[in-house]
């Protein structure tokens, strides 16, 4: 593992505003240099690397620990102890169907767990299944981490607590998100809409949905649109995060354009593919979002795509400016881009350029900011004002 600390002073890119200011009229961004905002952070970052990751998807600190566990899509984890340094391996990890945007993907703690010993926690993972034929799906389980042995760790009982339904072909928009209600009585899962659109507007599967579980994988009781179903209409969720008002809130790319960010309502439609403010790939047009239409409405939309990789509400007091607000890492851009929220709206504050394309950023338990590069040799690193 590469121990190196650096210092780096990384300024606010491009401020990119969501009705089209500060683009070109060939859909191109202008450079147009944004300052953050007087009082805010001023993107000027301290940062220390933490090892070397495959292809990671997702991280999440053990409660109440310095511990953090990395998954890495082709079906390996790592669990590193950011206080030694020391890095653990994982072993119980599923069998996945590894290939396009599928393989192993979100974990997730319970917060409740904080007060426990490392061992014995109750982990969620998602990750992609293999169907009959060429068919498959994006699933998640649940199961215990013991971490008994020096420097192994192992997950034990994993099993499906919920399937995406129905598998079909491809290997693109699972989504498979995991995120915990604030009392912790419920599970909410981003399902996508897996390439096929039209399934996002029917209610008769969960593909292009949100859904809402209890702990073990059942359907919770009161879900307004079908048994599972919390809210639909989605393409391909790539973040989701309660905010300090108790508010679910998620980020999704849009086609060619229209990545949105929606305040997540109980039973509401948010329109794909019959509305968005991107076009389709190769051209052809789709309605914009219009305030007769009877769907939900974006809180913010980007064109060009900033291709988000994940989110995180912020709340610790490290970053100036920053609390409450919404950080995305940045897959396109490679940024990490920086959201104020203003009742239902929201708009964006700052870039923060990392020149590296970013899968996922999270907070610490010291309020830093912990980052994963994408893809191949990918870098896990630690963000503190500089």
């Amino acid at each position: 593992m590469r121990k190196s600390v650096l210092l780096a002073s990384l300024s606010p890119a491009l401020l990119l505003a969501s009705c089209g200011n500060g683009y070109s009229t060939d859909g191109t961004a202008e450079a147009v240099s944004t300052p953050a905002p007087s009082g805010a952070f001023d993107g000027s970052f301290a940062i220390a690397e933490y090892g070397t990751f495959e292809e990671p998807w997702a991280s999440a600190f053990i409660p109440g620990t310095s511990i953090l566990f990395v998954t890495e899509k082709g079906g390996t984890a790592k669990i590193v102890d950011t206080s030694s340094r020391s890095e653990m391996s994982v072993s119980g990890l599923p069998e996945v169907d590894y290939g396009g945007q599928g393989g192993l993907g979100d974990v997730a703690f319970l917060p409740s767990q904080a007060s426990s010993t490392v061992n014995n926690r109750t982990i969620y993972l998602s990750w992609v299944e293999a169907g009959t034929g060429d068919t498959r799906g994006a699933v998640v389980g649940r199961g215990t981490l013991n971490c008994e042995q020096a420097n192994a760790c192992t997950i034990e009982g994993l099993s499906v607590i919920w399937r995406q339904a129905p598998k079909v072909t491809g290997r693109g928009h699972y989504s498979h998100r995991i995120v915990f209600s604030p009392d912790e009585q419920y599970m909410f899962i981003a399902s996508g809409d897996r390439q096929k659109m039209e399934p996002a507007q029917d209610t008769s599967n969960t593909l292009g949905s949100i859904v809402r579980l209890n702990l073990d994988g059942s359907p919770a009781a009161g879900n307004p649109v079908t048994e599972e179903i919390w809210s639909y209409g989605h393409r391909n969720i790539l973040g989701m995060d309660f905010d300090a008002q108790g508010r679910l809130w998620e980020i999704e790319h849009g086609p060619k354009g229209g990545d949105e960010l929606n305040l997540v309502q109980s039973g509401a439609n948010y329109g794909w593919p019959l509305r968005s403010d991107g076009v389709h790939y190769d051209g052809d047009p789709i309605p914009d979002h219009s305030a007769d239409d009877g769907f939900m409405k974006p809180a913010l939309e980007w064109t060009p795509v900033i291709a988000p990789g994940n989110m995180v509400f912020y709340s610790g007091n490290l970053f100036e400016g920053m609390t409450g607000d919404l950080v995305i890492s940045g897959l396109k851009t490679k940024a990490l881009i920086h959201v104020a929220i203003d009742g239902e709206s929201a708009r964006e504050v700052a870039r923060y350029d990392m020149d590296e394309r970013i899968r996922s950023v999270i907070e610490g338990p010291d309020g830093a900011l912990w980052v994963l590069e994408d893809g191949e040799g990918a870098r896990l690193l630690k963000l503190t004002p500089g």
